[in-house]
């Protein structure tokens, strides 16, 4: 059994742009896992910070049970996501927790800064994975598997300059699109907060939008895919493990 770890930024980035190929992976018998880095506790036009936080978090996991997931608490709030000692030492103390096989993490060319730290973090968290002086918080042991790390698209396919970036591989989703839809609204206070601060009139046909623009570019009747991009395997695993490939094809 494979255990695969996606960690997104913020409440509802996973379902958005990962979601798809983690129920294929718990289909084929993998243990699933989930974390966003920050608490969502800025998505909202009408809560404060600690009540958004505490909603998000309701929906968050109510999206992991969907999901079939494990469901691991934020480390921080929302804009505070920064690549520091501190934070890394928490996010390295996650993964050596969970021991992943797969990593799926959010795009190093996303359009915003907590996106891009988050990556940052968990990639840098399972290179220091097997180091035993390195800064962990909690303290906890070492993990010394292999571990292949997986990017998904930045929001809307384009990075932060507008660029459309193109994945290394396509996972096709249409098997299991009706689940990413039920999980994505589960996050039922986003419905307003995307409209009034990114213009996504019914975030959910947002998303199939999205899987359809990857669709369109897998072929082959294929109408809903999630793109990945794969990781320099060096510190990670040897060259020719690629489990997300092996798995899913």
């Amino acid at each position: 059994m494979k255990r695969v770890f996606a960690i997104g930024a913020h409440p509802d980035d996973i379902e958005f742009g990962m979601a798809g190929t983690m129920l294929l992976l718990r289909e084929k018998g993998c243990e699933i896992h989930y974390m966003t880095f920050a608490d969502g506790c800025c998505g909202s036009n009408q809560m404060d910070a600690a009540e958004t936080a505490r909603v998000r978090g309701e929906e968050s996991r109510a999206a992991a049970a969907r999901l079939g997931a494990t469901y691991w608490p934020p480390l921080t709030h929302d804009l505070e996501v920064f690549y520091c000692k501190e934070q890394l030492a928490k996010a390295i103390s996650v993964v050596r927790a969970v021991r992943p096989d797969i990593l799926l993490v959010p795009s190093l060319f996303d359009y915003m800064e907590d996106h891009v730290q988050t990556a940052r973090l968990a990639v840098m968290a399972a290179f220091c994975r097997g180091m035993p002086n390195a800064p962990c918080d909690p303290m906890r042991e070492i993990a010394e598997n292999p571990v292949a790390v997986y990017h998904a698209q930045p929001h809307v396919h384009h990075d932060s300059m507008g660029q459309f970036r193109k994945p290394d591989f396509l996972i096709p989703i249409d098997s299991v699109m009706e689940a990413k839809t039920a999980a994505l609204a589960e996050h039922r206070s986003q419905r307003d907060w995307l409209d009034d601060s990114q213009g996504m009139d019914a975030y959910l046909e947002t998303m199939h939008s999205f899987c359809k623009e990857m669709g369109a570019l897998a072929g082959g009747g294929t109408t809903f895919a999630e793109g990945w991009s794969r990781h320099n395997h060096l510190g990670f695993h040897d060259e020719g493990f690629d489990p997300l490939v092996e798995m899913l094809g």
